[in-house]
């Protein structure tokens, strides 16, 4: 059920466990690995989260922990080498309570956006660190917010607003829709007589209403970054 690398990250974050008590950074992940960037990590833990593989404690960035392993693994080995990167263990408490970190990853930014852009039109090869702990389980990306339509919702020009990629979301959520194929827009989603109705949060802005057809949904709002100058 588990690809290779999935395999290998949660023998050695069980591994790690045992010899310390303490989880592995994104970095030393990252290295044991052998991945090219932090966003791989993130990957795969989500994936492993996703499955029931291994949790993250809330408000500790670097705080995993292994809830179970994968089939092939026997509970009953016994724990070898904690110097080994795949080492096999037996899943104990952890010994000290894992510290707190300040583990960032790169997420994909894919510039402004703006009425009249799609989102694909956006993408680019830039990227954005963003705190580990923002972000859940799924692939996300960063948009770079453009105008006041949002600032009753506490999102302002010029904020980095962190989306997670789906094509579903409930009412009353913040989500990333495509509208007829050519527009980008962050708003409130909401259902209304079988249409669509995206809400601003700003009393100066109507409300849009469009067929279903003419909305696709390309993330939902996951956590927001703000720069003071």
């Amino acid at each position: 059920m588990l690809t290779r690398k999935q395999h290998e990250l949660i023998r050695f974050i069980q591994a790690r466990l045992e010899d310390s008590g303490v989880s592995p950074s994104f970095e030393e992940m990252k290295e044991a690995l052998d991945l090219k960037s932090k966003s791989g990590v993130h990957r795969l833990i989500s994936a492993l989260e996703e499955r029931g593989f291994i949790r993250r404690l809330p408000n500790r960035a670097r705080a995993l922990e292994v809830l179970r392993q994968p089939e092939d693994v026997s509970s009953k080995a016994p724990a070898k080498a904690a110097n080994s990167n795949a080492a096999a263990a037996v899943i104990r408490p952890p010994k000290t309570r894992p510290a707190p970190a300040n583990d960032v990853i790169e997420i994909p930014l894919h510039g402004r956006i703006a009425a009249g852009v799609p989102i694909e039109a956006l993408e680019t090869s830039a990227t954005l660190p963003v705190p580990a702990a923002l972000l859940g389980a799924g692939e996300h990306y960063a948009l770079e917010v453009s105008g006041d339509s949002m600032v009753e919702a506490g999102i302002f020009d010029g904020d980095y607003a962190l989306v997670r990629r789906t094509d579903t979301a409930r009412d009353g959520e913040i989500v990333v829709a495509l509208v007829r194929g050519e527009e980008a827009t962050l708003k409130y989603l909401r259902r209304q007589n079988g249409m669509i109705r995206l809400d601003p949060a700003n009393a100066a802005y109507e409300p849009q209403v469009y067929r279903p057809d003419e909305v696709l949904v390309q993330g939902k709002l996951a956590g927001l970054l703000r720069r003071y100058h």
